[in-house]
């Protein structure tokens, strides 16, 4: 992981926390607290058989940067309201997000920013959790 974001601190997540009102998933949480988002490398995954390969640009982080979580909530309330906090984007500005309700706790989806997000047909599942997110990210020379 490339990271050359600020250091995040307990104290600022927790408030990041309060403002979004849950507490965050202990894998995302460690992640943060170790990078505060950045450039993944290796960057590609699956999205699903029929949609094919995605690729992470940056995962966002807290504080004064450019993609801070901050920003995304308030550019993304829709995603907010339905239940799912934006991590991170693509190179075409679909989503990847984490699930914050009891029913998808944890869980990594992927949302494609140009289709209908009411009945979430544009969330297509991706991960049980951050930790295996990041572990199943490859080269594109891998698949």
């Amino acid at each position: 992981m490339h990271s050359n974001q600020e250091v995040l601190t307990e104290a600022r997540l927790q408030v990041f926390e309060r403002i979004i009102g849950v507490q965050l998933p202990n894998h995302y949480r460690d992640f943060l607290l170790r990078y505060n988002g950045g450039y993944p490398k290796p960057y590609y995954f699956t999205i699903s058989e029929e949609q094919g390969m995605g690729m992470v640009n940056i995962f966002y982080g807290i504080g004064g940067m450019y993609d801070n979580l901050d920003k995304k909530i308030d550019i993304f309330d829709d995603i907010l309201n339905a239940g799912f906090l934006p991590i991170a984007d693509d190179s075409g500005g679909n989503q990847i997000c984490i699930g914050l309700t009891e029913k998808c706790f944890g869980n990594i989806y992927f949302g494609i920013h140009d289709e209908d997000t009411e009945d979430m047909d544009n969330m297509y599942f991706i991960s049980e959790n951050f930790k295996v997110f990041l572990e199943n990210l490859y080269d594109d020379t891998e698949e």
